[in-house]
């Protein structure tokens, strides 16, 4: 499509859950619901059409083994743009990866900076390994230099102990949120076990990533504060081969991974139906493939949320949530046609007609 040339997208434009339109149309890179009066070269597609999607947990730049390069960066953001992934919060990476900034065929990224760890307490080459004391300064440099994120992992296998422990006191979480407060910063956290998220929640976490170990006694408070969850259960469903693996060595551990494993749904469901906010997220990056965001939704379909939801959980709440445009008037034309409704069946989206980024078709 030429720098001249209008998109015009006619069917069921899905603005919001209860708001569909007719048509739109791209001018100038930006959504337009009104014709351009002068549109000659005008290019135009049919089919059921959704904000550019969200994954709210994602690493590019990373892969199992730490930060990767540039090239291996640009094959992760491109298979996450095809799958009609345009926005997306990497929730930790130790690479660089602001030069995607610049690239036009790119998807947005939201960065929450490199991971922050305990000694020795995390996947070896990812995080800034330190010792409580340490933590807020960290804090506040991750909030400088991300936009507008900082992740911990809250817990991770204690090897004395063979199973789930939390990283850090509740003090120096305490003045580590406060001061990504400070900065303007919001603060997620790994979190697997129940035992780390009381102390998190009082120190004022915005946001768990995986919340395996939510139970039934703190999802109130949850729901109360609004903090959010974004359970990548695509990544939860790796843990019986995780668990697996580390049977012979840490017994408890992989226990309590199966545990964890089997009442993922559950945990969800029950999350959602109090009103936690739940977010799509695929962790990919780490040992997980790119590109899932289709299949996360569905996994939260099977944890009791609408197909609705679950949409909205990708789409029209999660850039709320993040600040980000969707289809309103004169915002970036960011979006996905489908062939048929995803609000009828989540599966659809696994084969979009078209991906729009900034208002060009690509892929």
């Amino acid at each position: 499509m030429s720098d001249a040339a209008v998109l015009h997208v006619r069917g069921r434009v899905l603005v919001g859950p209860e708001d569909v339109r007719d048509e739109l149309w791209v001018v100038d890179g930006r959504v337009s619901f009104t014709r351009p009066p002068t549109a000659a070269d005008v290019r135009t597609v049919t089919g059921w059409v959704l904000p550019g999607l969200v994954d709210a947990h994602c690493h590019v730049g990373l892969d199992a083994h730490g930060a990767v390069d540039a090239e291996t960066s640009e094959k992760q953001a491109l298979t996450d743009r095809d799958a009609g992934t345009l926005l997306i919060r990497d929730a930790g990476s130790a690479a660089d990866t602001r030069w995607i900034d610049e690239r036009e065929d790119l998807p947005r990224i939201i960065r929450a900076g490199r991971h922050i760890a305990r000694t020795r307490r995390y996947i070896r080459n990812y995080a800034h390994e330190i010792e409580p004391g340490d933590l807020a300064a960290y804090v506040r440099a991750e909030a400088r230099r991300g936009d507008g994120w900082v992740k911990l992992v809250g817990d991770w296998i204690d090897r004395e102990r063979g199973d789930l422990a939390a990283c850090w006191p509740g003090d120096a979480l305490a003045e580590a949120i406060a001061a990504a407060h400070e900065e303007g910063a919001r603060v997620t956290a790994h979190c697997f076990s129940a035992e780390s998220l009381p102390d998190l929640l009082a120190a004022g976490i915005d946001c768990v990533e995986h919340a395996t170990g939510l139970t039934e006694e703190l999802v109130p408070a949850f729901a109360e504060r609004g903090v959010a969850i974004v359970p990548t259960l695509v990544n939860i469903a790796t843990f019986p081969d995780l668990a697996a693996g580390g049977e012979a060595k840490f017994p408890a551990w992989s226990a309590h991974m199966r545990r964890l494993h089997e009442r993922r749904y559950d945990t969800v469901g029950a999350a959602h139906d109090a009103g936690i906010p739940v977010f799509v997220g695929t962790d990919a990056g780490g040992s997980l493939a790119h590109g899932l965001v289709a299949d996360e939704v569905a996994e939260l379909v099977k944890a009791g949320l609408s197909p609705a939801e679950a949409l909205s959980a990708a789409s029209w709440a999660a850039r709320e949530w993040l600040g980000r445009p969707g289809l309103e008037e004169g915002a970036p034309a960011d979006f996905v046609v489908y062939g048929e409704d995803p609000r009828a069946d989540v599966r659809v989206l696994a084969a979009p007609r078209l991906v729009v980024l900034r208002g060009r078709p690509v892929g």
